[in-house]
């Protein structure tokens, strides 16, 4: 599922990009929470949102989270770490490793995660700005029911 959309983003990002000119970029790490407890392997997705009167927003970065809950964004196609400088939303979802397609044996099923994000973290996201200077502290606390 997740690779999925991270696919949709990288297609639709490519689209506006087209052959345009490069964003300015800055290092972006953080840590996800859910009720004040780190999560672990969870998908953080930057998309930038285009300023007033521009229709190229630039490329988006993910990250996903470790057992203590930090990430660390690196651009969607690249190998470039960071995220482009200026306001993004900012969606969350748990992640899933991806299969390997051209293996047929039955597959072995994953461990549910330990910690449903819930589905609004996707569809309604948050904001953040990107500084110049990058940060180390885009924090996010969600919560769950």
């Amino acid at each position: 599922m997740f690779i999925r959309r991270l696919l949709l983003i990288t297609a639709l990002v490519g689209l506006s990009i087209g052959c345009g000119g490069e964003f300015p970029t800055a290092n972006v790490s953080g840590r996800v929470t859910v009720n004040g407890k780190p999560v672990e392997k969870v998908s953080v997705m930057f998309q930038p949102i285009a300023s007033e009167g521009k229709v190229n927003s630039g490329v988006g970065s993910y990250g996903i989270t470790d057992a203590d809950g930090h990430y660390t964004l690196k651009l969607i196609g690249k190998e470039t770490r960071g995220a482009i400088i200026g306001k993004h939303k900012v969606m969350f979802e748990n992640y899933t490793e991806p299969g390997d397609t051209s293996d047929d044996r039955p597959k072995r099923k994953q461990a549910a995660p330990t910690v449903k994000i819930p589905s609004r973290y996707y569809y309604n996201p948050k904001e953040f700005e990107v500084p110049r200077g990058g940060t180390d502290k885009a924090d996010f606390d969600l919560t769950t029911p």
